[in-house]
C-alpha cells in the first residue's frame, strides 16, 4: 500500500503515541521467566512485540490479552518447554537476538527464523558471546545469519566486552546468564538503552549496574510484576521532528518515556537550536516519563554527530536526517556504521530518498553529510519495507512541494499502528 503525503501549513494538537517497543518485548520475555503471574498494561500491539508474544507461547507460556492487559503466567528461569515447530521471529531483531540468549541454556532443541529482512541481518554478534559461554548454535552463512539452530546446554559465566554498544547483544548475554551459577559481566564501549537491567533489578535479579557495564549472578528466580509501558520515545521522535520543521507548529506528546539511554535526540536538537520542553516529569513502572512540548524554531543550526551521539539516538537517525536537511548548513553524522544492518541499510535508504527530494548528500561507510537548508520537492520514496524510513519521509512530505509517495507504507505497523491517523489528526 502506498501513501500520498502533501504539504501542510501547521501541526497542532495533542497526541499519545504507542507504547514503547523495547519495553514491550522485554515485558513478555521477563514475564515468561518470572515465577508467577505478571500483568502488563499499555502493551504495544504491533507486529514486532506480537512476534515475541507468539514465540513464548510456542515455548509453553500461557499469555492472555484482553485488549487492556496482557497477563503472562511465567514458569521461572528453567520452565520453558521445547517448541513443536520452528519459531518465527517475523521482522524482529530484538525477538531473535534476545530469545537466542534465553534458549541457549535450556535443555532442548530450538530453531529460530524470520522474514527475508531478518534473515539478512547479522547474528554473529550474539553467537560469538553465546559460544564463549558454551552454547551450541548453528547458523547459515558460516555462523552469521538466521535461521539459527540452538541445542541448549549448561552454560558457563564469562566476561564479555562488546565491540560496539548494543542493547540487544548486552541483553542476550544477560538473559543467557540468568540460570548460570556464577557471575557474568558485560562491558560496553558506550551507553546503550538499559531497559533490561532496570527490569531485572526490579524483579529481584542479582544484578549490579555501573557505567557502561553490568554484572549478573544467576540462579535466582525472578519475581513477577505489574507494569504500565510508557509511550515510545522513538515513535514520538517523528512528531517532535515534524513540529520542528513545519512552520507555526506546536504539539504536545503525552506520557513519553524519557529514559536517558534513549533520548540522545533531545540533546542533538538542543544543539541545533530547537527548544523542546519536558513537563510533568514522573516515574512509571521504574521508567522516567514526561509530557513533551515541541514547537517550530525560527532557525535550525547544523551540527556534527559522532558515535557517542549515535548510540543514544540509534533509532532516530532517519528523522535526524530530515531535520538536517532543514538546518542552515551541512550536518555531519559519523560513527553510524551499525545503521547499514538495520531493517534496511538506513544510511543508503536516507541518502537515496533525500537526493530524490532535492537534497545534496555525501554518503560515507559510517554516516552521511546532509546539506541544508533544502527546499524539498515531492518524490516517490522507496521504504525498503523499513518502518522508520517510511515515517521519516512522511515527515519530509509535510514540507515538500507537490506530492510525496511513500511506497509500502504499511510497514509502519511494525512499531506504530495508526501513525498516519495521528498525522492527519494534527495537520492543519
Amino acid at each position: 500500500m502506498n501513501r500520498i503525503i502533501t504539504k501542510t501549513d501547521a501541526l497542532r494538537g495533542e497526541l499519545t503515541v504507542p507504547a514503547d517497543k523495547s519495553i514491550s518485548h522485554r515485558a513478555i520475555m521477563l514475564g515468561a521467566l518470572a515465577s508467577g503471574r505478571s500483568v502488563v498494561r499499555n502493551f504495544l500491539r504491533a507486529e514486532d512485540p506480537i512476534s515475541t508474544m507468539n514465540a513464548f507461547r510456542s515455548l509453553g507460556i500461557a499469555i492472555a490479552d484482553n485488549g487492556t492487559e496482557v497477563v503472562i503466567d511465567g514458569k521461572g528461569i528453567r520452565g520453558l518447554q521445547e517448541a513443536d515447530e520452528v519459531i518465527d521471529c517475523g521482522n524482529s531483531g530484538t525477538t531473535m537476538r534476545l530469545i537466542a540468549g534465553v534458549l541457549a541454556g535450556n535443555p532442548f532443541f530450538s530453531v529460530l527464523t524470520g522474514d527475508a529482512s531478518l534473515r539478512s541481518r547479522p547474528m554473529g554478534r550474539i553467537i560469538a558471546p553465546l559460544r564463549q559461554m558454551g552454547a551450541e548454535i548453528m547458523a547459515r552463512g558460516d555462523g552469521r545469519y538466521a535461521p539459527l539452530a540452538i541445542r541448549g546446554v549448561a552454560l558457563k559465566p564469562i566476561t564479555y566486552t562488546l565491540p560496539i554498544a548494543s542493547a540487544q547483544v548486552k541483553s542476550c548475554v544477560l538473559l543467557a546468564s540468568l540460570a548460570i551459577e556464577g557471575c557474568t559481566r558485560v562491558v560496553e564501549p558506550g551507553q546503550s538503552r538499559d531497559h533490561t537491567e532496570r527490569m531485572l533489578k526490579s524483579m529481584g535479579a542479582d544484578i549490579t549496574v555501573g557505567t557502561m557495564r553490568a554484572s549478573l549472578t544467576g540462579g535466582r528466580e525472578l519475581q513477577p510484576f505489574e507494569m504500565t509501558v510508557p509511550s515510545d520515545f522513538s515513535s514520538a521522535a517523528f512528531f517532535i521532528a515534524a513540529a520542528l520543521v513545519v512552520p507555526k507548529s506546536e504539539i504536545l506528546l503525552r506520557g513519553v518515556g524519557v529514559n536517558p539511554s534513549r533520548t540522545g535526540m533531545l540533546e542533538i536538537i538542543k544543539r541545533m537550536g530547537a527548544t523542546v520542553t519536558l513537563e510533568n516529569i514522573r516515574e512509571v513502572s521504574g521508567e522516567p516519563v514526561a509530557d513533551i512540548v515541541c514547537a517550530a524554531p525560527d532557525l535550525l543550526k547544523p551540527v556534527s554527530i559522532g558515535a557517542g551521539d549515535v548510540s543514544l539516538a540509534i533509532d532516530e537517525f532517519p528523522v535526524l536526517c530530515i531535520l538536517a536537511s532543514q538546518a542552515d548548513g551541512t550536518t555531519l553524522i559519523r560513527g553510524a556504521k551499525e545503521l547499514r544492518v538495520k531493517e534496511s541499510d538506513r544510511i543508503a535508504a536516507m541518502a537515496q530518498g533525500l537526493r530524490r527530494m532535492g537534497v545534496l548528500i555525501e554518503e560515507f561507510e559510517d554516516g552521511i553529510a546532509v546539506s541544508g537548508k533544502a527546499k524539498l520537492r515531492g518524490a516517490e520514496i522507496e521504504t525498503f519495507h523499513d518502518h522508520r524510513i517510511a515515517m521519516a519521509f512522511s515527515v519530509a512530505g509535510l514540507i515538500a512541494e507537490g506530492q510525496t509517495t511513500i511506497r509500502n507504507a504499511e510497514c509502519v505497523d511494525v512499531s506504530f499502528p495508526g501513525f498516519y491517523e495521528c498525522m492527519e489528526r494534527i495537520s492543519r
